[in-house]
């Protein structure tokens, strides 16, 4: 299935579209490909607030930029890997089943997945700045991550996939 129709696939059932993921052969490239995707996405959501920041108080839009890039891309997929491997962990004492694979797909599915609103608020945070939109939209954003992830969490720990 295509990624964007998997994307909207996960809004309607996440554990299944984790379950099919996990269901091709083990393949880490894959799973980073879908975390370098999500960092990459949080990155260019972050060009707005970045314009908006550096219009409004006379900074270095390159700069900014560029510490962004270097968080993003280079920074944020290592602190992914540590989280994923501390949810398995957490899995594992509360007697799951999975594996530390399944564990990296379901978190960085759920990242990747989870993409359009952090797109969404990038752009309310750029264009409308701080606020009760940017608080909704950030909080959506959250709890449409945390449900995903969760979601493929369970399916993961139940050995399903």
């Amino acid at each position: 299935m295509a990624l964007v129709s998997n994307i909207v696939a996960t809004y309607r059932g996440p554990g299944r579209v984790v379950g099919r993921l996990l269901a091709a052969p083990e393949n880490e490239g894959r799973a980073l490909a879908l975390l370098m995707g999500g960092c990459v996405l949080v990155f260019i959501s972050q060009w707005p607030v970045l314009a908006r920041r550096a219009h409004l108080q006379e900074e270095n839009l390159q700069m900014l930029l560029g510490g962004s890039l270097m968080a993003w891309v280079f920074i944020a997929p290592l602190a992914f890997y540590v989280l994923a491997y501390m949810a398995h962990l957490i899995a594992r004492v509360l007697g799951g089943q999975g594996t530390p694979y399944g564990a990296r797909v379901a978190l960085f599915w759920a990242f990747l997945a989870a993409s359009p609103l952090i797109l969404l608020n990038g752009l309310v945070a750029g264009f409308v700045g701080p606020g009760i939109q940017l608080t909704l939209v950030g909080a959506v954003w959250v709890a449409v991550f945390a449900w995903f992830w969760v979601a493929g969490m369970w399916r993961v720990a139940k050995g399903q996939g």
